[in-house]
């Protein structure tokens, strides 16, 4: 690929300046994703009356849409990055057909995933933590919010294609318009139309729609390198079996998420009622700010170490990854020392309710006691994605979210009884540590022996 056919020359240039170039655009871009459903909830938990109530009944929604965004990552997750080594290689056709393939996928998924919710996914909400008092606002927001699921398929999907030939301004302009248009249809919707919870829905599918039809019209224009055509439509399993494949890490952590928020909504609502489960929905989106931007500087980072990968390239690979690991630190010991020190500057764009501020606060310093060391893990996990390592990427997803954290969510109150709610939200902060440490110490071996992983990968290429 030369330097003319695409945005960013991934093989030459200084590793932090070019990984800033590319992570930026993508960190904007997935501080105004998080914008979907932060402001969905900043709006609604204001809504004279209902506040509390209604944010509570959206937030148990979230197991839903965690699904959603997981399956869009199985896809998107994996066959992006094995495009990106294919463009290392020179294989343009291959990419190209990789994205074809993708996008059948996801468009099918999406069919599928709005039927299921559609059918069962009052019954679920009634399971998963919503009661008598907050079902009406969760299924008033669900079900309208499931008829554009092909929608947020194809426009977080579609979008990691972008990322991976790196036009990263492209790729955060998608994004940017679906953000816009929600933030202004909101307040509209909600308080002008006098719609409530059904607006915000509304409001989040039409911006989806319009970030999907960006995607869509600049993948299959000249202005994109690899191009959406419709010769490559289709599903080969030889191309997108290894794509699931290496997708199934971040699957599994999106997937799990959302287990993971029905395990703790389900545990908070028996040892602290309504006004825990209110509380959890806003440490969720806090988690969700917290994330995305280190998923920002990773999507940044993917395109950079496949393709020197492709290319062999040990030098700038270990380059990006140095660099990648003190940004994400940095950024996550920022957010540590708001959440620990300032709590209430998150809780109040949630709730005005005293009661839920003095809880709120008290669960947030909880809760990501820790997390300022998320960074290594979020750094390490996913440069294990973008080399292709498939297997360890998974092992780790489901170590922090299946083996540890979900079984710590129940044990912990069994040995903290003096508080067990404050307890069910200290079952993260355990895990953090545990994790933490295991993704650290599998990286550092797998660093020590990365010229011999480029290697097995030159070959592979000239097999």
């Amino acid at each position: 690929m030369t330097s003319e056919s695409k945005a960013v020359d991934l093989s030459s240039g200084d590793p932090l300046k070019l990984l800033i170039k590319l992570a930026l655009p993508a960190i904007v871009a997935q501080l105004i994703n998080v914008l979907y459903n932060v402001v969905d909830r900043a709006y609604i938990g204001h809504i004279e009356g209902i506040g509390t109530l209604a944010l509570t009944g959206v937030g148990v929604c979230m197991p839903f849409i965690l699904c959603i965004s997981a399956f869009a990552a199985l896809v998107s997750f994996g066959s992006a990055p094995r495009a990106s080594i294919e463009l290392g290689r020179g294989r343009k056709e291959m990419a190209q057909r990789i994205l074809g393939n993708s996008f059948v996928v996801l468009f099918v998924l999406g069919l599928i995933l709005t039927i299921f919710i559609l059918f069962f996914g009052r019954d679920i909400l009634l399971l998963i933590g919503a009661d008598d008092s907050t079902i009406g606002y969760a299924w008033e927001y669900m079900r309208i919010y499931a008829l554009g699921t092909v929608f947020v398929q194809g426009a977080l999907g579609l979008n990691a294609f972008i990322n991976a030939q790196g036009y990263a301004t492209t790729g955060m302009l998608s994004v940017l318009i679906g953000a816009i248009a929600n933030i202004i249809l909101d307040p509209i919707f909600i308080f002008v139309f006098h719609m409530g919870v059904a607006g915000a829905a509304w409001a989040t599918i039409i911006s989806q729609a319009l970030s999907c039809v960006f995607v869509i019209v600049f993948l299959s224009s000249r202005r994109s390198y690899v191009r959406l055509e419709h010769r490559f439509f289709g599903f080969d399993p030889s191309i997108m079996l290894p794509c699931i494949a290496l997708g199934l890490s971040p699957f599994v952590m999106q997937f799990t998420e959302a287990a993971i928020n029905i395990c703790f909504n389900t545990q908070l609502l028996k040892y602290g009622g309504t006004m825990a489960v209110g509380a959890m929905t806003i440490l969720s989106s806090v988690m969700q700010f917290s994330m995305l931007p280190l998923q920002g500087l990773t999507q940044g980072s993917q395109p950079i170490v496949s393709f020197n990968l492709g290319a062999g390239r040990v030098d700038r690979i270990k380059a990006n990854f140095k660099w990648l690991l003190i940004l994400c630190v940095s950024y996550s010991m920022l957010i540590w020392a708001i959440s620990v020190f300032t709590p209430q500057l998150f809780v109040m764009l949630f709730s005005n309710d005293a009661t839920m501020m003095d809880y709120g606060s008290a669960a947030l310093r909880t809760y990501m006691a820790v997390s300022g060391i998320f960074g290594i893990q979020v750094a390490c996990q996913q440069t294990f994605v973008a080399m292709g390592n498939a297997k360890t990427s998974l092992f780790l997803a489901v170590l922090r979210k299946v083996i540890l954290l979900i079984p710590l969510i129940y044990i912990m109150p069994l040995l903290l009884t003096h508080d067990q709610a404050m307890a069910v939200f200290m079952a993260e902060p355990v895990c953090d540590v545990i994790a933490v440490t295991v993704t650290a110490t599998l990286f550092a071996r797998t660093y020590r022996h990365l010229n011999e992983i480029v290697a097995k990968a030159q070959r592979e290429k000239s097999a």
